[in-house]
């Protein structure tokens, strides 16, 4: 069997003997040596201003919206996952969606400022698959009408923007350490931001509120990552350069074994790339229907990820978003992970060539 990805697992003798610190302090929450040791890190590694590991990436996004005081609409992009939307709603904000690039699947900036009202408070947009958004243009527009910018970079750990890291962008930079990302602490993810106060303020919203043992700075949730996730985030870290190495030796061979036949993510340029995923757009809908079937059939489950476009979800009925239904429709992630062979790669690239030219 072939899925889409399978979760980098670093040898467990490594991951117990950093484990191992945790049970010798019996300390194995509220921000011991491993979660100071992991963020550190992070920071250093690709010289970020300030972070904030937390136990998973939604409520990363949740807790930007509610730090940032938020209200009204916030604009966003229909294609990415549920939770990029789902915590604007849940936070009481109304989500606007704005259609995206057909090439680089992002949110359009040259669709932005027609969708900002008197209402619009932020835009939430998403760095889809990892690929940088448009930042010039949507900072640029963001301080033209005083919004807040979150960028929900799910995808995006370890890319560069201008020779600086996509999570030094916006007023908040989000992150997911899901065991499915390529780097993970099993659960987790984090908040990123270059404004020492603003960060100070995610930090106590992220504790209860804390300020101290009995006192409380302000309202406040539990958000706070596990020794335990910190140890495999950090028997993870050292192989982090492998992992990205790897993942662009099969993402750039399924590009040799595909031209022609699929459309690729344009990336964006100026920007160092991760290969988190292998996203390819297929002619029609049918032809996409026909390849997953016949894969399938063959014991590789590929993910259409994103569909459904976000704005045709019933409790979100937002308005039609042509290019974004039309991608979510058409676009089918392919298996890409570390231990996915380069046989593999060509079976896969082989069954689906054979399924189109078939048609």
């Amino acid at each position: 069997m072939i899925n889409v990805t399978q979760t980098f697992l670093p040898p467990i003798e490594e991951y117990n003997a950093i484990l191992k610190r945790a049970w010798e302090k019996k300390w194995l929450t509220n921000r011991g040596e491993l979660v100071l040791e992991l963020e550190d890190k992070i920071k250093n590694k690709y010289h970020i201003s300030n972070i904030l590991a937390t136990t998973n990436g939604t409520l990363p996004l949740q807790i930007a919206i509610k730090c940032l005081e938020l209200k009204g609409e916030i604009i966003t992009t229909p294609f990415s996952y549920i939770a990029t939307t789902s915590s604007i709603i849940w936070e009481g904000c109304h989500p606007v969606f704005v259609d995206i690039d057909e090439e680089t699947f992002n949110i359009d900036p040259l669709k932005i400022e027609r969708a900002i009202t008197p209402k619009t408070s932020a835009i939430l947009a998403t760095h889809v698959f990892g690929n940088p958004c448009k930042i010039d243009a949507i900072a640029k527009i963001a301080k033209k009408h005083n919004l807040k910018v979150i960028y929900d970079a799910a995808h995006s750990f370890g890319v560069s923007y201008n020779n600086q890291s996509i999570f030094e962008y916006g007023d908040v930079s989000t992150c997911s350490f899901h065991a499915t990302k390529i780097f993970h602490t099993g659960e987790g993810g984090a908040l990123f931001t270059k404004d020492k106060e603003l960060y100070n303020k995610l930090y106590y919203h992220h504790n209860f509120g804390h300020k101290g043992a009995l006192d409380f700075h302000g309202l406040g949730i539990n958000a706070k990552i596990s020794e335990l996730q910190a140890a495999m985030g950090l028997a993870v870290f050292p192989y982090l350069e492998a992992i990205f190495e790897r993942r662009e030796s099969l993402y750039k061979r399924y590009q040799k074994e595909l031209k022609g036949s699929v459309q690729f993510q344009k990336i964006e340029s100026n920007c160092d790339y991760n290969y988190s995923y292998i996203p390819v757009v297929f002619k029609t809908e049918k032809q996409l229907q026909d390849v997953v079937n016949l894969l399938n059939n063959n014991h590789i489950y590929p993910r259409q990820y994103f569909n459904p476009s976000l704005n045709t979800i019933a409790y979100i009925n937002g308005d039609v978003m042509p290019v974004s239904e039309s991608i979510s429709s058409r676009v089918l992630c392919l298996p890409l992970y570390f231990d996915l062979a380069e046989a593999q790669v060509l079976l896969i690239s082989n069954l689906i060539r054979n399924c189109i030219s078939n048609e």
